[in-house]
């Protein structure tokens, strides 16, 4: 690793761009030292929470670096400026010496994975999530009725844990008792000397709107993070083992704003708020790992929130796979072939509603490409290149329809003019 007292300053004058989205994989991330740096993006979806100007102690270029992946953002100077360089391979040492700015850093991240989840909330569905201990109650009637009764006792009973005198109080006590016998939910109570905890494929982890006290490391199997809004099911990641979740309830104290349930036999290491604070100074490789799975997460919100702007609903199946292609790095070529963890059923849950075309119809279309089928429940295909080569065609098409829109409507108030 490199000296982390090698630390680098660089300059650049007003109006010149830092960083370019869509650049190659950034390798560095920047820590304004004085002036000010623009942010900006080429769908700006959702307004920066922080604001899209940054000043002295701001940093950018972080998520992109830690997760090695493209630019997902521009950067450019709005006077003149001196930024501290840190290559990713310093990060490390960088909060080790500074744990503030590891706070700082995390915190951040949580703030706008909140709000990207927000945004994808009101895109897709056109309503807002509700995240507070009430909305328990809605997460436990969708689930009975789906009769998921592991899902539906855990969230039952947290709403009578956190909401002892809700309206609803009554009610849910008849229906745990009447589904108690059919529950196999464990851990609904957390204990804090409970490190190890395993979990049921099937069964509830959290639930979104209740409080949240611990983050979890994934030792075995895999686990899906779910929302409910508008009494549908939305699926938000399936993570694997060596993930960390249920990050953002620790790090903002707010409750959950989404569900954790063990898609297969889980086994889960339990961090509460004070180990975690004693990771951040004692364990920077565990914060390290921590950053570059939350930088993943969010480039991949990102990315699910572009391909929102696509109103081909097949052309945001391509697009959402090919996402994922590129999530998981794989390797584009016609000989190459990939197996999804997902089926079809999840696929569209990701997407989300497509207005009026019926997803089933949408599925059915996918897979008259020959180069897809479903094995064994998953998604596969015999050639990466024809998802990337799709997605590509439909972005395209959506750029020139953008266009044509644009042209119209310039023509338009030209003539109103």
């Amino acid at each position: 690793m490199q000296n982390p007292l090698h630390l680098s300053m660089v300059n650049y004058t007003k109006s010149a761009y830092i960083i370019v989205e869509g650049e190659q994989v950034a390798t560095k991330f920047f820590i304004i030292r004085t002036g000010k740096v623009l942010i900006s993006k080429e769908f700006e979806i959702v307004e920066e929470q922080d604001g899209n100007i940054l000043g002295p102690g701001d940093f950018f270029g972080v998520i992109s670096t830690m997760s090695a992946h493209s630019h997902i953002e521009n950067a450019q100077a709005l006077t003149d400026v001196t930024l501290i360089a840190v290559q990713k391979d310093q990060y490390g040492f960088l909060i080790e010496k500074n744990t503030p700015i590891a706070m700082k850093i995390l915190q951040s991240f949580s703030r706008k994975m909140r709000y990207m989840d927000e945004a994808l909330t009101k895109i897709t569905l056109q309503k807002s999530a509700d995240e507070t201990p009430d909305h328990l109650f809605e997460v436990a009637e969708y689930y009975a009725k789906q009769n998921k009764y592991n899902h539906a006792y855990f969230a039952y009973y947290q709403y009578v844990r956190y909401c002892p005198n809700g309206e609803h109080i009554n009610i849910t006590k008849q229906r745990m008792a009447k589904i108690k016998p059919y529950s196999k939910a464990v851990h609904l109570v957390e204990k804090s000397d409970e490190i190890t905890k395993n979990y049921p494929k099937d069964t509830m982890i959290f639930s979104e709107g209740q409080p949240g006290h611990e983050l979890y490391i994934i030792q075995k199997g895999s686990v899906k993070i779910t929302k409910i809004v508008a009494d549908k099911e939305i699926l938000i990641a399936i993570l694997k083992t060596g993930d960390i979740f249920g990050e953002m309830a620790l790090l903002e104290n707010k409750p959950r704003s989404a569900s954790a349930i063990a898609y297969e036999d889980a086994s889960l290491m339990a961090i509460n708020k004070i180990n975690f604070e004693r990771m951040v100074s004692q364990q920077p490789q565990m914060i390290t790992r921590l950053t570059q799975l939350l930088s993943e997460r969010i480039w991949l919100m990102y990315g699910q929130l572009r391909n929102t702007q696509l109103t081909n609903p097949l052309g945001r199946i391509y697009n959402a796979l090919s996402l994922q292609l590129e999530k998981a790095r794989v390797t584009i070529s016609p000989k190459t072939s990939y197996t999804f963890n997902m089926g079809p059923k999840e696929l569209l849950e990701m997407v989300g509603p497509m207005g009026d075309a019926d997803g089933n119809s949408v599925i059915n279309e996918l897979f008259l490409n020959k180069k897809l089928k479903v094995v064994d429940n998953k998604v596969y295909t015999l050639d990466t290149e024809e998802i990337h080569k799709q997605a590509t065609y439909y972005r395209k098409i959506e750029k020139i329809n953008l266009k044509r829109k644009s042209s119209s409507a310039s023509s338009s108030s030209a003539v109103l003019l």
